[in-house]
């Protein structure tokens, strides 16, 4: 009785731990890397250095600086090798897109355009209970990490009506994270093969974009954009950029894939 009394006690003390998103802006500390941000007017006509350090291709630079979040592995690499400090990293966690081509940014880009929501159709289906299949397509575990935590105490993610479930068949769509190992090609096609129809697919983290590290591997399928058959996995209809990329990103794209986030908030 005294042991139960004192369990109680403690979680009485611990008070309300679910995080108040998307109702209240997340409090990110300052060493969170968020979306880069570029400084043009810095840059001197004749430094790439950003370019050479940049280990995934992630930046191209003529005269002016463009950064693809589809391959930035947010590493420092770049901030620590730009002499002149034309980039560095913001606490801004929205970064989720609708298309592949919204995920470079430049020096103009105060704001990405981030990702719209579903058509009226889908939204009908999907807006009040989704329910998804992760698969793990090669992945370091990081991504499913940062998956994983959305299920717990803080981000609940069970509140919005979004689940992971174990079955293809039970499912709205799949999550791929990891670059799509040539042993899981067969596994993604068959898992996506195998959702019903309607159905949409997620890509998170720089792994499932684009290959990440491992971009260019005979090993690998970079991204389901790349060199997964089209007839298999026809699109992709929300990236979230990262390596891996925080839950708050990860719950913010869903929620905008869903309508339930204004375009502007």
């Amino acid at each position: 009785m005294i042991h139960t009394w004192n369990v109680l006690k403690a979680r009485l003390g611990q008070g309300h731990r679910t995080s108040d998103y998307p109702d209240e802006a997340p409090v990110l500390p300052e060493r969170f890397r968020g979306r880069p941000v570029i400084d043009d007017t810095k840059c001197p006509a004749d430094c790439d250095a950003c370019e050479k350090a940049c280990p995934t291709r992630a930046i191209r630079f003529d005269r002016k600086i463009q950064l693809d979040l589809g391959r930035c592995l947010f590493c420092r690499e770049c901030v620590e090798a730009c002499p002149e400090g034309a980039i560095r990293y913001s606490t801004e966690h929205r970064m989720a897109t609708r298309t592949r081509e919204d995920l470079w940014i430049d020096g103009k880009t105060t704001e990405t355009r981030l990702a719209s929501a579903l058509d009226q159709k889908m939204r009908s289906l999907f807006g009040r209970s989704l329910k998804l299949r992760q698969v793990a397509a090669g992945d370091c575990n990081g991504c499913a990490l940062e998956i994983q935590a959305l299920n717990n105490v803080v981000f609940d993610l069970g509140r919005f009506g979004i689940q992971f479930v174990a079955s293809p068949r039970h499912a709205d769509g799949i999550l791929l994270t990891g670059p799509i190992t040539q042993n899981m090609k067969l596994a993604v096609q068959k898992t996506y093969a195998a959702v019903p129809d309607p159905k949409w697919v997620i890509a998170v983290g720089a792994c499932a974009i684009s290959g990440g590290p491992f971009q260019g591997s005979p090993a690998i399928h970079r991204g389901p954009d790349d060199d997964i058959d089209k007839k298999d996995i026809p699109s992709i209809d929300l990236y979230i950029p990262g390596c891996p990329p925080h839950p708050v990103t990860i719950l913010d794209g869903l929620l905008r894939l869903l309508g339930r986030l204004e375009s502007g908030a």
